[in-house]
Order: structure tokens, then C-alpha cells, then sequence
């Protein structure tokens, strides 16, 4: 049967078209042999319906543009090639810039990697194993370490080999791509489609994707075409020709387990016509039969569980994403991570040595079979590695951008948004918070009872103890099939190879955090109270109708009152849920200050630990284990009632409200401020700022730092994460810091400008043994001549500020008005650094004390200084002790005398015959600082003292004098031994 526009070609007999020529305007001109005489061409115009094109039309590139024009009906291999060019049409490059824009965005989350982060530059492909139907059905291996890195190199198969013909040779048009969760499936779809669109996948023409979470969305009919139009404009001119065998098209369905699909015909009728409207749901089915647009590929990914959603019989490839199952392939991802330049929130990004230092000791860590590499089996763990790494190494900001549990909030949100643990359940629990009701309990009680493996006892303790239902019992096989191993894995500790551990430790801490902060940790009389109340609610108002009609019918005024007294009980039990939140408040605050964990290193330096490792000896297995610390529960429980995490929270389906955290940080406060200010070890000092900056409270903050007296974190390892914390907290408010000690903390120039605002209101600041250059003297100059500068004394002992930051701390000498007391007792400045120092005292008019110690002085640049004190108004006391002064310095020294000469010069241990008041401060200095001085110096020196001590009883008679002169010999004849012996 033939349609009437074919008529009157037909009556002319096809063979009359052959070498038939059509023109631009539609107007057959037939062969020049057959055209003799008469009018030989006519136009198909006047033939066709009004307003029907031509069928022999088709789309060529021409000059850049989309041109219309004719084909010759005769020439098969023509029209294959007209139809063909629609894959290089405009149509298509536009298609190409809109997926490639699309798609090229990064989250959030991704910016800290620097401007030059992009996903072709970063990208590791993971291990993709070819599976079957019989290899998903049958029981998983016994969980260990080593079936999850060990693939079949034979089953193997790459990305774009996807497609290639089965063994049979068969072709292959529909793959099912699956992995659990973390393994990074929606990336290598995203990466697909990048190369897709730089022409790095020749085998398709076109590629449309479909993200099945927003198909979900949808339920009103719609065509194939107008879904495919509605999505990709630029795709109107082209759906056409999608599906046919002359454009092969790859159609991606990302995220399959979001869509309820039956692929029974009682439920979802055959269509292959891609212009009637059905459901978005048959859609995806008829595509996946291979009865809507046939000659079209597909490519799923899902989730394991929903794999059998889809027959078998519809599908030519099963592939299995096993993550980064070879330890090769997470050192490359960790190397094009951390060595992207521009990397930290500054901008400036780590130095290359910086950078090449984290890699090589990550890689270290990871050749020694640690847990890490069981956890960076996951490339969404190896993501959470790197995250952290540059949260520690490379924050040069303050406040810094990130907060640790935003950080592990956003990396969940990465993994779960959206996420429902089962599609066709009734009650559309999220993943998360079915998460953090089972997997937080096991978490917390680890952390009670400070345990960190699991038998799979204490799993089904946790996740099959309240299961009541069927449904339950399908949600918990769902879990475990597809995000069990993102929070749990095995442990490779010796003889624990069938228990379990969290896949990163700090998210035990986190998991457990959440589990109180949600409010999931209820006694037995708690659950019930709240059935009771969720029922009594339900009923209340059938309860009081009936209530009504029965007191009217009986005179019964008891029952109004025994229902007014019902009713009453759940506003009782709301009242007690509120002491939850006090129960949360003391919780946070009882784990923030625990006294066994006070001498522990700070919880920063602990999370740089378990990344990068520990250097040194590793432990023998048959050794006991330390105990285990959980520092981070409490910080975590904090920084979870932030605004900005609670706002997160809530798109996984896990709501904090405000009035909730706003009464929770209530009930804390007093308890946390009175044991803040109990005077806490200065790692357990670095936590507590920690907690404040987690909790992004400023008004809690400020009353917290407020109450402080004085801050003590010496020898805390002070990175520039933790200046940042320091300068962030205190900054919450402007009161006077009474006392800042920062001895010992690896200080450098770049900490003291982040420090600045915060040293400014500092009374006294003790920055000694730093490696402090002259560099870091220049930010100290700028330091002491600001106008609102507030340190009356400094301590900057035991730093190589030399002859060159001498100079400047000259200037800061000579133009600051706070400074009262300044010790540069052991900074090598050597005559001139001194003499320099000692020309700033002429415009100084507030000094009271100065100590140039142990700074290889000799009789000149000592006396200059010496007669420089006399003349200042207020200086009142020099230190000049362990310095190269000689027999004839000496005595010109000690004949000064402060009623006279108006300063007291501490040089020696005696003056004159008799002994020094200041002999036990020397010995003191001389015993403290002896891990970082010259030891044979000292003994030097201390011999030096020694003599003059046995000089002074040799010229004195008075009894008195020689009984206190031998007691100082004695002390430092013991201190002489001990040193020898190196018992000091």
C-alpha cells in the first residue's frame, strides 16, 4: 500500500528516477535521455499535502551551518552519508559545548583543589571487572582485605571497551555498570561524557544523559522526543534521526536504583514509538527492552541491589566497578591531587617540596598494608584522604574556610544526597539517616566503651536488634549489599582479619556524634514515653468526641477529667524530652574534658598521624595495644550543630533543629567554661580552641576565650591550620590576653602574620625556642610599633635572630611605648647585634629589663650597653651572664652599683666576695635551657662560674660568706656532673 504523494511517481515507474537530479526548490529533473521534447520536469509542490516537507530532505554540513537540501532517491550511499553528517552538524557541536559546560562543573567541595583543578587533569579510572548475573546472585567471599584488592586481571575490561562484542560475538547494546557506594560510578559517567564531548569516544555520534533521580521526579506522560528536547535543546534538529542505524547514539541512565521499574506488560505496556507520551518510567523500560529505538546503546549504573531490577535477557554486559582495588592506582590519585598547584584556600598552595613530602609519606604509609589502603579501596575515601590533607597542611586563611566535620558533612552529602535506601519502600527512608540509627549506634557504642573492632556479633547486636518487620529486614539486605563497606571493612590487624573497623577511624567519631546529636540515644522508658505520646496524640481527638456525646447521655464528670489528665502526658513527656538536650550538653562536655586523654597529642596532629603514619618502629603484633582515644566524638558533636552543617543535614534527610541546638549549646556553657578555665595541658588547650572553632558559635566563643586567664600551648607543633584556629577564636573578641605562651610551636614569619591581630593584645608573650630568623624580627618590629600594641613583655630566648633582625627589633626597641621587659637571651647577635640594641635605648623611655645572655659578648659591647642602662630613665636590670667577659670586664662590671648607677648587672654568680642574689635565676636558665644549648659550651661557662666562686672564698674570711659561697659551688659542681654524665 502506498501513500498519495507516491502515487503519481509510481504510475511513472521507478526506473524513470534513475540519474534523476533534484534542484533547490523541490523540482525533479529526470535523466537527460529520457527528458527529449516536451516538459520534462515538474515539482513535487503541488503533489504534497500542505505543509508537508519532503521526506527525501535531510541535514548537511555546509559552510559552517545547517543547510537544507535534496537527495537523490537512487543513491543508497548518498542518503547514508547525508544522515551520517548530522553527527558533525552544529546541532551537535552545540550538544557538545552544553554537555561539556554541564558537566565540567565542580561542587563546592572541589574549588579548595585551586583554579587549575579540573576533572581530565585529576581523573584515575578504577578497576572495572567483568561480571554476570550468577556472579551477583551468589554469597559475597568472606570480607577480608584481600578479596577486596585482589581482581581477576583476566576479567578486567576498560571503560570504552564496554561495548565490544561478548564471547559469543554477539553486540552488546545494553551495559549494566554497578558498584556500591563510593566507588565511583556517577564520576566515570561524568568523565564519560567529558571525553565524549572532546572527541575521545569515536564510537558514538551522539550521547544523551539522563540522570534518573530527576526522571524520578516526573510522572506525567511524555514523548522520548520531547523528554530528549526538554532536557538538550540543542537536540531538537537531531531527534529525529536518534536511534537509527546510520547515528549511533549512547544513551546513559545514571543512577538506576531511584527509579520503581516493572518490566512486567501487565504494568508497563510496549511502546516503540518515540513521539507518544507514557510515563518517564516506561520510557526507561522500553529503552532497556531494546523496543524503543533498537539500534540505540544503553549504559545503567545502579547500585547492586538493584540489579535485578533489570531481566537479564535485556542485558549484554554486566560490569562490576571495584574501585581502586590495586594500591598503584591510589598513589596516582594521591599524586595528581596533591601536587595540583594553587591547591590551598590562599591561593598560594603548598611548595613543591611540601607537596612531594605528604605523597611520599602517604605512599610509605600505604606499602605497609595499614587501613588506609583497605579505606582508599573506595575512591570516595581517597577524595576524603586528600580533602583532610589539605585542611591540615595548606589552610593560610582566617577564619579558615572549612570546618573538619564540614568536611566530613559535605563528603557524606557528596555520597548520600538524595539517597533513599530503597526506591520501592513505602516509608522512603533516607540512606543517612538509616545510617546514623544503626551504623551510629554501633559507633557509639565503640566509642563508650572505647572499642574500635567489631565481631559480626556486635553487628547484629546493632543492626538486627529493634528489626520487627519485613520491610525492615529488606532495608537492612539493601544496606548491606550497598554501603555496608563504605563505613565498615575488614581489620588487617593480625588475628583480627574477621572483625571489622570503621574504614576511617574519625568517622566512627563522627557516626557517634550524630547518633547523640539526632537525639537516636534514648533509654528504655524514653522509647516507650514517646510511642505512648505519639499515640495518645493520634487518638486524643476521637477520644474527646466520644467523650462529648457520652457525658451528655451520662452524667459521668469523671471522664472529662480523666481524659484532661490523658492529655496532659504528652505535654509532660515533651517536657522531658527536653532534658535530652541537657543529657546531649553534659555528654559533649564530660568527653571534651576527660583527664586520661589530657597528655595525648592534639586531635589535629593525631588525624595528620593515622593519614600520613607514624615514622619510626612500627609496633610488634604481640604487643599491647594503647588504649584508644576518641577525641574527636566531642568536636564532632559540636561542630554538627553548626548552622551550616545542620542545613546540610537536613538534604541527607537527618533534621537538627534550631531551638534543639540553640538549647544544647545552653545547657553546655557553664559546664564547658568551668572546666575551661581548670588550666588545661596545652595539647588539650589546642582541642578546646578546636571545639570553640568547630562549633562556629562566636558568642559562645567570645564568653569561652573570655574566661581564660591565661593560654598555654607550648610545644604544641603549631601548622598554620592551627595559627589559623588560634586567630579565628580569639578574634571573637577584643579583651586583653594576659598571658600567650608559644615556646616551643615550630613558629615561622608567615605564623606571626596570622598571629598578628591576636599577639597585639597579648600582655605578655613568650615566643622562645622557634627558629625565629631575622625575617620573622621584622614582623615582631611592626609587631611592637603599632599603636595599639599591648605587650609589656617578651620573651624571644633561644631564636637565631642575628645580627640582621637585631636591627630591626632596634627599631621596635627605640619606637615602642608598652615594652617593659625584653629577652633575647641566647639569639646569636653577637658585639654588633648588641651594640645595636644599645643605640635604640637612648630613645627608649619604658624599658625596666633586658636580657642579652648567652649572646658571645665581649668587654666592649658589654660595657657600651652597660653605660647606656646607667643613663635610662628606667631600665633598671641587664643580663649579661654566659657571655665571653673577661677577667678585666668582670671587675669593671662588678664595680657597679645600683643605689649609684641606677642598674644592676647580672653577670656572674657572685659579686665581689660575696654571693649574688641572682644566682639561683642564672643556674635556673642554665639547667632549662641546656636540651638546646652548645652542651660543652655551658660546661665552658659553668667552669668559669666555678672558678670565680673558689676565687671569691679564697679572698673572703667571713664565715657567713664561705658557707653560702661553697653551697653555690656545690650546686653547680652537681650540675658540672650531671651534664658528664648526660643526666641533664
Amino acid at each position: 500500500m502506498q501513500c498519495r504523494w507516491c502515487l503519481p511517481l509510481a504510475r511513472l515507474g521507478w526506473s524513470w528516477l534513475q540519474g534523476a537530479r533534484w534542484d533547490a526548490r523541490g523540482i525533479l529533473h529526470p535523466f537527460p535521455a529520457f527528458a527529449a521534447g516536451a516538459k520534462t520536469s515538474f515539482s513535487l509542490r503541488g503533489l504534497l499535502p500542505a505543509g508537508r516537507a519532503s521526506p527525501l530532505r535531510s541535514f548537511v554540513r555546509y559552510q559552517g551551518g545547517l543547510q537544507e537540501s535534496t537527495a537523490q532517491p537512487g543513491s543508497a550511499h548518498r542518503g547514508q552519508m547525508m544522515l551520517k553528517s548530522v553527527a558533525s552538524s552544529d546541532a551537535i557541536q552545540k550538544h557538545r559545548k552544553s554537555l561539556l559546560d554541564w558537566f565540567s562543573q565542580q561542587p563546592n567541595e572541589e574549588r579548595q583543589f585551586g583554579p587549575s583543578f579540573s576533572l581530565d587533569a585529576v581523573h584515575v579510572d578504577p578497576v572495572i571487572r567483568e561480571s554476570s548475573l550468577e556472579d551477583i546472585l551468589k554469597p559475597s567471599p568472606d570480607p577480608t582485605v584481600q578479596n577486596q584488592l585482589q581482581v581477576p586481571s583476566s576479567r578486567v575490561i576498560g571503560l570504552q571497551n564496554l561495548f565490544d562484542a561478548d564471547a559469543c560475538g554477539r553486540q552488546v547494546r545494553t551495559v549494566v555498570l554497578y558498584g556500591t557506594v563510593g566507588t565511583g560510578k556517577s564520576t566515570l559517567i561524568k568523565k564519560m561524557v567529558v571525553d565524549w564531548c572532546h572527541g575521545r569516544l569515536p564510537r558514538f555520534e551522539v550521547v544523551v544523559p539522563f540522570s534518573c533521580e530527576d526522571l524520578s521526579q516526573s510522572s506525567g506522560p511524555i514523548s522520548l522526543r520531547r523528554l530528549i528536547s526538554k532536557k538538550y535543546l540543542h537536540l531538537r534538529e537531531v531527534v529525529p534521526h536518534l536511534g537509527s542505524a546510520n547515528l549511533s547514539t549512547l544513551f546513559i541512565l545514571n543512577g538506576l536504583e531511584r527509579l520503581n521499574l516493572d518490566f512486567r506488560l501487565a504494568s508497563t505496556e510496549l511502546c516503540c514509538d518515540p513521539s507518544e507520551p507514557v510515563p518517564p518510567t516506561a520510557i526507561v523500560v522500553n529503552l532497556l527492552r531494546n523496543y524503543l529505538l533498537p539500534e540505540a546503546s544503553i549504559i545503567v549504573t545502579t547500585r547492586p541491589s538493584a540489579v535485578r531490577r533489570i531481566p537479564s535477557k535485556f542485558v549484554g554486559r554486566y560490569a562490576e566497578i571495584c574501585g581502586f582495588s590495586d594500591t598503584h592506582l591510589q598513589k596516582l590519585y594521591f599524586q595528581l591531587r596533591l601536587s595540583q598547584p594553587g591547591c590551598d584556600e590562599g591561593g598560594a598552595g603548598g611548595s613543591a617540596g611540601e607537596n612531594d613530602n605528604l605523597v611520599e609519606m602517604l605512599s610509605r604509609n600505604l606499602e605497609r598494608h595499614n587501613q588506609i589502603a583497605a579505606a582508599c579501596f573506595l575512591p570516595s575515601y581517597c577524595w576524603l584522604v586528600c580533602t583532610t590533607l589539605h585542611f591540615l597542611h595548606y589552610a593560610r586563611v582566617v577564619p579558615p574556610a572549612q570546618t573538619l566535620t564540614g568536611i566530613y558533612t559535605s563528603f557524606l552529602r557528596l555520597n548520600f544526597s538524595g539517597e533513599v535506601l530503597d526506591s520501592t519502600d513505602p516509608t522512603q527512608i533516607s540512606m543517612m539517616k538509616y545510617v546514623a540509627k544503626t551504623v551510629g549506634k554501633l559507633a557509639h557504642d565503640g566509642v563508650t566503651s572505647r572499642q574500635t573492632c567489631f565481631s559480626e556479633e556486635d553487628l547484629r547486636r546493632c543492626l538486627e536488634g529493634a528489626m520487627k518487620t519485613e520491610s525492615e529486614l529488606n532495608l537492612l539486605s539493601i544496606f548491606r549489599s550497598d554501603a555496608f563497606c563504605f563505613f565498615l571493612s575488614p581489620c588487617v590487624q593480625p588475628g583480627k582479619e574477621h572483625t571489622f573497623v570503621f574504614t576511617i577511624p574519625a568517622m566512627q567519631e563522627y557516626l557517634a556524634a550524630l547518633y547523640v546529636v539526632l537525639g537516636e540515644k534514648k533509654t528504655l522508658g524514653q522509647r516507650v514515653g514517646r510511642e505512648v505520646s505519639e499515640l495518645i496524640s493520634k487518638v486524643s481527638e476521637d477520644v474527646a468526641v466520644v467523650l462529648s456525646i457520652v457525658s451528655k447521655v451520662l452524667p459521668l464528670r469523671v471522664l472529662p477529667l480523666l481524659f484532661n489528665l490523658l492529655k496532659m502526658f504528652p505535654r509532660y513527656f515533651q517536657r522531658l524530652g527536653s532534658k535530652d538536650r541537657d543529657t546531649i550538653a553534659r555528654t559533649m562536655a564530660t568527653e571534651l574534658f576527660r583527664e586520661e586523654d589530657y597528655f595525648n597529642d592534639d586531635v589535629l596532629d593525631q588525624m595528620d598521624s593515622s593519614i600520613l603514619g607514624v615514622e619510626g618502629p612500627l609496633r610488634h603484633p604481640d604487643d599491647a595495644s594503647d588504649d584508644e582515644v576518641f577525641e574527636l566524638f566531642p568536636i564532632f558533636m559540636g561542630g554538627l550543630l553548626s548552622r551550616r552543617n545542620r542545613a546540610i543535614l537536613e538534604q541527607l534527610g537527618c533534621s537538627i533543629k534550631n531551638l534543639a541546638a540553640f538549647e544544647i549549646a545552653k545547657a553546655m556553657k557553664k559546664t564547658v567554661i568551668r572546666n575551661g578555665r581548670k588550666g588545661l595541658p596545652p595539647s588539650e588547650l589546642m582541642d578546646y580552641l578546636f571545639f570553640l572553632h568547630e562549633f562556629q558559635n562566636e558568642r559562645f566563643a567570645a564568653e569561652a576565650v573570655h574566661s581564660l586567664p591565661a593560654l598555654n600551648l607550648s610545644s604544641v607543633k603549631m601548622t598554620p591550620l592551627k595559627c589559623a584556629v588560634l586567630a579565628s577564636v580569639l578574634g571573637t573578641t577584643s579583651h586583653k590576653v594576659e598571658e600567650l605562651n608559644l615556646a616551643l610551636c615550630h613558629l615561622d614569619a608567615d605564623s606571626l602574620r596570622m598571629l598578628f591581630p591576636v599577639l597585639l593584645r597579648c600582655k605578655t608573650l613568650h615566643l622562645q625556642l622557634n627558629s625565629l630568623g631575622p625575617d620573622a624580627c621584622q614582623v615582631i618590629r611592626d609587631l611592637l610599633l603599632h599603636d595599639k600594641c599591648a605587650v609589656s613583655s617578651l620573651r624571644l630566648s633561644d631564636n637565631p635572630l642575628m645580627e640582621q633582625g637585631a636591627q630591626h627589633l632596634a627599631e621596635a626597641i627605640a619606637g615602642n611605648h608598652s615594652l617593659r621587659h625584653l629577652s633575647l637571651l641566647h639569639t646569636s647577635l653577637g658585639d654588633r647585634g648588641v651594640e645595636l640594641v644599645a643605640r635604640s635605648l637612648a630613645q627608649n623611655q619604658h624599658l625596666q629589663e633586658l636580657n642579652v645572655g648567652y649572646n658571645a659578648v665581649t668587654d666592649k659591647a658589654a660595657l657600651v650597653l652597660v653605660e647606656v642602662a646607667k643613663q635610662h630613665p628606667t631600665l633598671d636590670k641587664v643580663h649579661l651572664y654566659f657571655n665571653e667577659i673577661s677577667e678585666e670586664g668582670k671587675r669593671a662590671l662588678q664595680g657597679l652599683r645600683t643605689d649609684r648607677d641606677g642598674v644592676k648587672v647580672l653577670v656572674f654568680l657572685t659579686v665581689g666576695v660575696d654571693v649574688s642574689s641572682y644566682w639561683r635565676h642564672i643556674l635556673s636558665v642554665a639547667r632549662t635551657n641546656l636540651p638546646v644549648w652548645d652542651r660543652d659550651r655551658v660546661q665552658q661557662h659553668l667552669a668559669l662560674l666555678l672558678q670565680d666562686l673558689q676565687s671569691s672564698q679564697r679572698q673572703t674570711r667571713n664565715p657567713w660568706k664561705k658557707a653560702k659561697l661553697w653551697r653555690v659551688e656545690r650546686e653547680v659542681k652537681g650540675m658540672l656532673g650531671k651534664i658528664q654524665q648526660r643526666a641533664l
